[in-house]
């Protein structure tokens, strides 16, 4: 009689205090979208959180100006979360999400570093919202244009200082050029990595587990040099 084949032994959850990683969505996104990449981050050990950002999934309303005082208030509460390292609270968002992550950390010098997908610019996310390609719904497109005009992503980049930031973009993607990521690269300084990917397209960088486990293990490695004792 053939013996069944032996069970396949758990990876044992690493001990805290985790690292934690928040999750931005985009425009006309929901938390639900990003699972894989929250189920990656707690494969390697970290606490993971993602949320409806206002006008999406659960949370309803509509998109405001308050939205990167949302993000940085999700990350506040990641970081007071038991077992949750608050020295290594990061944030990852793609296109608008990208945008509000980019914003979140110039604003919170709590937030350790950033993974930022095909980032959405203050110029790109105003022309959607005057053309009715961004998926979000306003209260007043009018103010919501101004504030986003009033946001420079670029100014926001030099101040995370240093940092890590790790940008992701597709060659391919037809709404927002991939050479914007190259001027936030230019901006940056150390710690910075720029990965482009050929072909592809605006959401194609979000969902691929090469690309995730990449920028994620960038992200552990640079972190623990910033926690490292420099040499005397």
């Amino acid at each position: 009689m053939a013996r069944p084949a032996p069970a396949r032994e758990r990876a044992r959850p690493l001990p805290p205090p985790w690292p934690g990683m928040l999750i931005l969505h985009g425009a006309g996104s929901r938390k639900e979208n990003h699972a894989d990449f929250a189920r990656l981050c707690a494969s390697r050990g970290w606490a993971a959180l993602s949320f409806d950002a206002r006008g999406h999934g659960e949370t309803g309303g509509e998109m405001s100006g308050d939205a990167v005082e949302d993000a940085v208030a999700m990350a506040r509460f990641l970081a007071a979360t038991g077992g949750v390292d608050a020295r290594r609270i990061a944030v990852r968002g793609s296109s608008l999400g990208g945008f509000l992550a980019i914003h979140a950390a110039a604003a919170a010098p709590e937030i350790a570093g950033v993974i930022a997908i095909c980032p959405a610019g203050e110029d790109q996310l105003a022309r959607g919202l005057r053309s009715g390609r961004l998926e979000v719904a306003v209260a007043d497109p009018v103010a919501m244009e101004a504030w986003l005009l009033a946001h420079d992503l670029r100014e926001a980049v030099e101040r995370l200082g240093r940092r890590p930031l790790i940008l992701l973009h597709a060659e391919g993607d037809d709404q927002i050029p991939v050479d914007w990521s190259q001027q936030l690269y230019e901006r940056k300084v150390e710690p910075r990595k720029l990965i482009f990917v050929p072909g592809g397209h605006h959401r194609s960088v979000q969902h691929d587990a090469e690309l995730q486990g990449a920028a994620l293990r960038w992200l552990e490695r640079e972190l623990a040099r910033s926690r490292s004792p420099r040499p005397s």
